[in-house]
């Protein structure tokens, strides 16, 4: 178990700083072919005051694009009580607690650290899971707040803020710069505007999918319980559907993908494959 949680982590570190990288060549190429290496200084300080920005907005932005209403103990004691009885087990502060009126089965949690933590799960959730599914898959959502998920994932935000401002410098420099006479430059500004967003999205795809394991690893520690959320992730897959207010910016929150398939969303998925995760947690199963 905690072989797997220090292997994520570590992944996720490996793929940050691929994407640190990225951002490096993309600066360093734009610095050599238009001698103006102050116009990248300023574009990567502008992308990441950005996602600075966002690091504090992007919990109560989830909230309000989900259209999750929070709750007491007394508008739905079987949810908050769970929730209430994982904070106090690991110790986490109590998050605060919203339901999504929505018939689609899913969970997400938001907040930037375990201070200021907000977790949801739709009524389609709370209709179809027993109790121990329930408590697994919000062990699993309180496993992303105790291990910074989002902080991650705000992290890797603004890092391909950065990458898309870059490629869409590079491309007007190539258009409308002084050395719009070069093809070589109008080549690799095109390359660049193309290929450079593609690249961080995966990146960043990568990460949500790495966090994903380390989550239902951290929620089955939790519970002790890991065939609990196995059994909770095979009613999301056989009973899933597309949530009826769908946002693809946020659609690496969810426990699993809210969006409808389709090519597009095998190719870029914000979650590895359910079965996947299913046999990991039971291969879990065996080591307590």
């Amino acid at each position: 178990m905690y072989s797997a949680i220090r292997r994520n982590k570590v992944n996720s570190v490996l793929i940050i700083l691929l994407f640190v990288a990225i951002i490096g060549g993309l600066g360093w190429l734009a610095a050599v072919i238009y001698q103006s290496p102050g116009i990248v200084i300023t574009v990567l300080v502008c992308a990441l005051g950005y996602a600075a920005l966002q690091y504090f907005m992007a919990g109560r932005q989830a909230i309000s694009m989900s259209g999750a209403q929070r709750i007491t103990e007394a508008d739905n004691p079987r949810l908050y009580r769970i929730v209430e009885n994982l904070a106090i087990t690991t110790g986490t502060p109590m998050p605060e607690v919203y339901i999504v009126h929505d018939p689609a089965p899913n969970a997400f949690a938001t907040g930037r650290d375990p201070q200021h933590a907000m977790v949801a799960a739709t009524t389609g959730l709370l209709d179809i899971m027993t109790d121990a599914e329930l408590e697994g898959v919000m062990a699993h959502e309180l496993g992303h707040v105790r291990n910074y998920d989002i902080r991650v994932s705000m992290i890797v935000y603004g890092l391909v803020v950065a990458i898309g401002m870059l490629a869409d410098m590079m491309m007007r420099l190539a258009i409308f710069g002084r050395n719009n006479s070069n093809p070589m430059v109008i080549v690799f500004g095109l390359v660049s505007m193309i290929v450079a967003p593609i690249v961080g999205t995966i990146v960043q795809l990568a990460v949500s999918r790495q966090r994903e394991y380390l989550a239902d690893a951290t929620g089955a520690l939790t519970t002790r319980h890991p065939e609990a959320l196995a059994s909770a992730l095979h009613k999301l897959s056989t009973y899933g559907q597309p949530l009826e207010k769908q946002q693809s910016s946020m659609a690496h929150l969810w426990i699993a993908d809210p969006l409808k398939p389709g090519l597009a969303q095998r190719l870029f998925a914000t979650h590895p494959p359910i079965p996947d995760r299913i046999r990991r947690l039971l291969d879990m199963g065996g080591k307590f």
